[in-house]
This record gives C-alpha cells, sequence and structure tokens, in this order.
C-alpha cells in the first residue's frame, strides 16, 4: 500500500503539469489559469448545494430509525470530490467532478460494498430475515424507546429517610402510609 501512495504522489502531479502543459497550448495560458479557477469555484458550489442535501438525507434516515450508512458514504465522496477540485489540475478536478454525480457515487459504493463484503443490518443488502424492515424489533430486543418528560414534584419532610431518600415501602419516615 505505501508503494501505490508514493507512485500516486509520483505520477498524479507529472500527469497534472503534462495536461497544463497540452491544455495550456491549446487554450493559451491565462485561459488555463482561468478555468483551473473557475472549476474549483463551481466545485465548491456544487459542494455546498450536494452537503446540504446529503445532511438532510442522514437526518431524515436518522429519524426513521435506520443507520445512514448509504448517506453518509455519499458524504465521504462529497469530501473527497471537494477536495479534489480544489487541487489545482484538471485530472483531479475530472475525479472530483465525477464523485459529484449520483450515479457514480451509488456505483462506487456498490462495487467496494462487494469488495470488501459489507453488509447491511441482518444480513446481505440490509435485509432482515422473515422479512423484517430495518428497525423492527427481532426477538430479544428491547421495545421502542420512549420519550418524555418528567416533573419532580415537592415533598413534605416527614416523607423521606434520615439520608434524604424517598422509603422504599411508599411510607413517610413515621410508617404511615404517604398521600
Amino acid at each position: 500500500m505505501p508503494v501505490v501512495i508514493l507512485l500516486t504522489l509520483i505520477i498524479l502531479p507529472m500527469a497534472e503539469i503534462a495536461v497544463f502543459i497540452i491544455v495550456g497550448e491549446e487554450i493559451g495560458v491565462w485561459r488555463t489559469i482561468a478555468l483551473v479557477f473557475l472549476s474549483a469555484f463551481a466545485g465548491l458550489i456544487l459542494l455546498r448545494v450536494q452537503g446540504l442535501v446529503t445532511l438532510t438525507r442522514v437526518r431524515a434516515a436518522l429519524n426513521r430509525g435506520e443507520a445512514p450508512a448509504a448517506e453518509l458514504f455519499r458524504g465521504a465522496c462529497l469530501l473527497a470530490a471537494g477536495i479534489l477540485l480544489l487541487i489545482p489540475g484538471f485530472l483531479t478536478d475530472a475525479i472530483g467532478l465525477l464523485l459529484l454525480l449520483p450515479p457514480v457515487r451509488d456505483g462506487l459504493r456498490r462495487a467496494l460494498g462487494r469488495g470488501i463484503g459489507v453488509r447491511g443490518p441482518g444480513g446481505p443488502g440490509g435485509h432482515r430475515p422473515g422479512g423484517q424492515k430495518p428497525g423492527a424489533r427481532g426477538p430479544g430486543r428491547p421495545g421502542p424507546v420512549i420519550e418524555g418528560d418528567f416533573e419532580e414534584l415537592p415533598t413534605r419532610e416527614g416523607d423521606r429517610n434520615s439520608d434524604g431518600r424517598p422509603p422504599e415501602d411508599g411510607s413517610g419516615r413515621d410508617g404511615e402510609p404517604r398521600q
């Protein structure tokens, strides 16, 4: 793996320089520089818009009680796309723009999922045995969480033990039932 990273750090800049030279000869130096700045600016705008959409999808998945794995992967792809678009160069811009396309991200997710054996909750593809939906309660699993508010009511002085806790049997300090 370190060899692949080293080769990438050597080959990618050389390829970018070669593409800069070719494009600069075709359209001119200033237009080439303007194109690099324009692609970085456009990438930032696209990244911001799609990042907000991804954040909304993550929140919606969490509200439905689902694991937002696909949305988080899309977010990681958008982050990588943003970094690639900020790096000056046409090859990195092309890869970054590809990562901004939803079909490319989904295909990459499926390819990586097959390559590393990613499985959703309950089995391949996120399906549970017996046709249960993700988030459905399975055998031996606790029930749903019910949120609520509470209010602590004031107590009478006789309603507490010597250590300040209420008595466990429901009676006051004098043994009389509380009202």
